[in-house]
């Protein structure tokens, strides 16, 4: 593949990010490196640190990994500055370093952001990509933000007749004018509720509250995250299954086979340590032994759900199996976890797209797309 001037296809990796999901997301982006064919792309790895400022960061996957417990991937914020900026063709890289001419790498003809949470995933760099006329992977900037914000996500997806777990918001502000009004709000639900950041992920900040004596320290630690607050009613008894969705190169949305995740050891639920330290924590059953008739029913609801928001390139559609045998969707991703271990990738290479194909999938789906309004 070349860019429309003969060379290799310039591809900006963009990984790090101000959110809590950082490490994550830096996790992702050293599984990209290692897998992009570099004889069809020239590849940019830039790192956006915890702080705001973006980086020319190291071409090197292994710098980018869980170490053990408590050892985190960071984007080293004290290398070289690097911007977007307008060319006489497009848009390219510039590098900034002190008492230094400004140099530029060249144009970029697409960025692969792989960022986790909010200023990442939430459609604020979509918007800046859009805004710098750059083909990007992933979904706009309305899917993205609406997405990424759980309260709205559920909104959207109950117009379009899919059902969702019932729900309260709380915002920082209700919390602090009048706490007995929420506790009093949220307890119509029923316990025992979760109680999570509206526009988090990686299960950073959530938690299950059994009883009242627990709400008020689940509403505060979540809102250490978010100054908004998704409660919801637990799926007691649910099976966590999910589907990866991938756009056609017609528009449309093409699912894989589902997985199930069980959480094993002393991990009630699906939190950070069971996700990314899974080994005595996790067992994942890829794809999943799933009832007659789930599996079809599932990928029809995650195709839908996908359009319904208006998604593309990718998602990752969480259900929950209920007891009864009904579907719930609990969320949508717009860039799930991306590592060759994540559910997404394995849910692909059990459908026949191993992960070097599918990362070449994801930026052939964008070059493809126009910039400006589609």
């Amino acid at each position: 593949m070349s860019s429309p001037t003969g060379r290799r296809v310039r591809v900006a990796v963009v990984f790090g990010g101000r959110s809590s999901e950082h490490a994550i997301s830096c996790v992702t982006a050293g599984s990209v490196l290692q897998a992009i064919d570099r004889e069809k792309y020239d590849v940019i790895p830039v790192g956006i640190a915890t702080d705001g400022r973006w980086v020319l960061e190291a071409d090197d996957p292994q710098r980018h990994r869980i170490t053990g417990p408590g050892r985190l991937p960071a984007v080293d914020g004290d290398r070289a500055a690097v911007s977007l900026a307008p060319t006489s063709d497009g848009t390219g890289l510039v590098v900034s370093e002190p008492a230094r001419t400004p140099r530029a790498l060249g144009d970029v003809d697409v960025v692969f952001p792989l960022l986790h949470g909010p200023w990442g995933e939430d459609g604020t760099i979509q918007g800046l990509f859009e805004m710098s006329d750059v083909r990007y992977v992933g979904s706009g900037v309305l899917a993205s933000a609406v997405s990424m914000d759980k309260a709205f996500m559920k909104v959207v997806l109950k117009d379009a007749g899919l059902p969702v777990m019932p729900s309260e918001t709380v915002t920082a502000r209700q919390w602090a004018a009048d706490p007995a009004s929420v506790r009093e709000r949220v307890a119509a639900l029923g316990y025992p509720l979760f109680v999570k950041p509206a526009r988090g992920g990686s299960s950073i900040g959530i938690a299950k509250a059994h009883t009242p004596d627990e709400i008020d320290q689940a509403i505060e630690g979540a809102l250490a995250h978010d100054p908004k607050v998704l409660v919801e009613v637990s799926a007691e008894g649910a099976r966590e299954v999910e589907c990866g969705v991938l756009e056609t190169l017609d528009g449309g949305a093409e699912t894989s086979l589902p997985a199930e995740i069980r959480i094993t050891g002393e991990h009630e639920f699906y939190d950070f340590e069971a996700k990314y330290l899974p080994e005595e924590n996790t067992e994942l059953d890829v794809p999943a032994v799933l009832p007659e008739g789930v599996e079809a029913r599932m990928r029809e609801m995650a195709a839908r759900a996908f359009l319904a928001v208006g998604c593309e390139g990718l998602a990752r559609v969480d259900f929950f199996l209920m007891p009864d045998g009904s579907l719930v969707v609990n969320e949508l991703n717009t860039m799930p976890g991306f590592t060759p271990l994540s559910m997404f990738p394995r849910m692909w290479a059990a459908t026949g797209l191993e992960y070097a194909d599918l990362v070449d999938r994801l930026l052939t789906l964008a070059l493809r797309r126009d910039t400006g309004l589609r």
